[in-house]
């Protein structure tokens, strides 16, 4: 069996190399509680701009009133951060999702879903001059960290932008976002956000 790689050990050793730097940070953002903890924790060591990009979303009603408490959440925390937000397009994700619509919950579908946003922001991260990108999804238990990594580090092999490794579970970070939604009276969905992860919660 293969060993499972400490991707919040590694964040935390190049965030001690970084001696006061803060590089450029692309983070793609699922939603305002997952981003919550995130954004606490690495304002202090990089220039971080929001990429929301998911078009997984089920409608967009849901799409806007995600954005909306992201947008909420970044003015209530007084942090001077850009939300970089592309056109709402769910035929992206249901023509690359086509014949895994039945898959379990964290399966090949969640996969390709993973791998679909990872790569726009990381084409969004080297064509603007980022030095990392990475994602808030790792911060849900739900979500399988070692598949987002390996994806993330796979997608900017021989790029110009660096994958940051990351588990934001670990740490607390999880609690800690659950604590931050109610301190800030965040909407917190009770499904990932496309129609077949509603089905099978």
């Amino acid at each position: 069996m293969e060993n499972k790689v400490n991707y919040q050990l590694q964040l935390d050793e190049i965030i001690k190399s970084l001696d006061g730097r803060k590089p450029r940070l692309l983070l793609h953002a699922c939603c305002a509680p997952c981003s919550s903890y995130c954004l606490e924790y690495l304002k202090d060591y990089f220039d971080i701009t929001l990429f929301y990009y998911n078009p997984n979303i089920s409608s967009k009603e849901e799409f806007d009133k995600r954005l909306g408490e992201l947008k909420r959440l970044v003015i209530e925390t007084s942090l001077d951060i850009d939300i970089v937000c592309p056109q709402y397009d769910p035929q992206e994700f249901l023509e690359k999702v086509k014949g895994y619509e039945s898959c379990p919950e964290g399966g090949d579908r969640c996969s390709i879903c993973y791998a679909l946003r990872l790569k726009k922001a990381c084409d969004y991260a080297e064509e603007n001059g980022f030095e990392y990108y990475c994602s808030t999804l790792s911060i849900s238990p739900h979500k399988n960290a070692q598949k987002l990594n390996s994806i993330g580090s796979a997608l900017a092999d021989g790029k110009k932008v660096k994958h940051l490794p990351n588990d934001f579970k670990k740490k607390g970070g999880y609690l800690r976002s659950i604590e931050l939604s109610k301190q800030y009276n965040l909407y917190r969905q009770d499904f990932c956000g496309c129609d077949y992860s509603r089905a099978n919660k």
